[in-house]
């Protein structure tokens, strides 16, 4: 369950630096305009600060005439860990490649692969870009730790080098499955972690098609009656996922006499 005690009302700031008690991270000057200008933030003002591998921290903000560090004060939150869910999916023109980022870091991806189809719409992927937003929206609702951005690669070179003891979840139109959550319980195990494979919204060549129902450990999985745009196709389908076989599954509490 989600821990009660998160603050989310305090501004959230992430920084590529160890975080300790008594030590003080420079602000650069993006951080710095950000909290001294847009959020009107001044000396002595706590935010809350997380680089990813020390957990959460209540800091507060030093400078002369702006916001130039941050004096690291006590620790709020230990550090906690994805689930192993990576999204592999074919790029998508900014905006919606924007949003789809967003909302798989929030859904609790741990890597974000991004692959190269026959019919993908965009050819180039900006992986700054793509890790900015992947920063936003862990500093926007609360995550600590930071999915990774993998470089772009073609779909069978992907296919050719992933773990095939990994469950690879492959949305696919054509699936007959009526009940998608009831198709992903009868997985035994997932120990060895999830690829989940959404598609370019023209689908996959009949090369493509068959290359992927030829790997191992495969789960053609339906969305439903109505096709769906990629991005929506991500929620949806880490949703499912994260229902029935991620983290969002409260473990069950022992019976008690």
């Amino acid at each position: 369950m989600p821990d009660l005690d998160i603050d989310f009302r305090s501004p959230r700031l992430y920084v590529d630096a160890p975080l300790a008690a008594g030590s003080r991270v420079p602000l650069n000057r993006n951080q710095g305009n950000y909290l001294g200008n847009v959020l009107r933030l001044g000396t002595g003002t706590n935010v809350l600060v997380f680089n990813g591998r020390d957990g959460e921290w209540r800091a507060a903000i030093s400078g002369r005439k702006r916001p130039e560090h941050l004096e690291i004060v006590a620790a709020t939150r230990k550090q906690d860990h994805l689930p192993d869910v990576r999204y592999a999916f074919a790029p998508l023109k900014h905006a919606r490649l924007d949003y789809m980022v967003q909302k798989a870091v929030e859904m609790g991806a741990s890597a974000l692969q991004p692959v190269l189809t026959r019919f993908t719409q965009v050819g180039r992927v900006n992986g700054e870009r793509m890790r900015a937003n992947v920063i936003e929206a862990a500093e926007q609702c609360g995550i600590l730790s930071l999915a990774a951005v993998e470089e772009p690669v073609p779909l069978d070179r992907w296919l050719g080098r992933r773990a095939g003891e990994r469950l690879l979840v492959f949305c696919d139109e054509a699936a007959l499955t009526a009940n998608p959550a009831r198709a992903l319980e009868p997985v035994r195990s997932v120990a060895q972690g999830i690829d989940v494979l959404v598609g370019p919204e023209g689908g996959f060549a009949d090369d493509e098609r068959e290359n992927l129902l030829n790997q191992p450990n495969i789960l053609r999985l339906s969305l439903g009656p109505r096709i769906l745009r990629a991005d929506t196709a991500a929620v949806a389908v880490l949703a499912l996922v994260q229902t029935v076989l991620g983290d969002w599954t409260e473990p069950e509490k022992p019976a008690t006499r």
